[in-house]
């Protein structure tokens, strides 16, 4: 079965070879290459401080669900599948469509 062996090498084969420092493994190498120092010229290649980082984290996570403050409200209705179906043949926002031509007939039908 093709790439079901991920080395040709034995246990043993890679021990020694890791012994001689002959490993390609990112641990290796990770461990015999210096760390980044920054030369202090270039703006771009400065590391970031701790700080930066974890700002960075706390600007792209987001929370899961509805947004904060939204005015909508879940519930569990039964359309005819004719009705459903045309709605879903427009693609993808298909509940705003459906939602939005409630909001129009409501307009029309309640009493000013």
């Amino acid at each position: 079965m093709t790439g079901s062996k991920t080395t040709s090498m034995t246990l043993d084969e890679l021990r020694a070879a890791a012994a001689l420092g002959q490993s390609k493994t990112q641990h290796t190498r990770a461990q015999t290459t210096a760390p980044y120092v920054w030369d202090g010229q270039n703006q771009d290649d400065r590391p970031l401080t701790r700080e930066e980082m974890q700002a960075g984290i706390a600007t792209y996570r987001r929370q899961r669900g509805r947004p904060t403050g939204s005015d909508k409200e879940s519930t569990t209705i039964r359309f005819d599948r004719d009705v459903l179906a045309a709605f879903r043949a427009g693609g993808a926002g298909w509940q705003t469509r459906m939602n939005a031509a409630l909001r129009d007939w409501l307009k029309r039908h309640t009493a000013a």
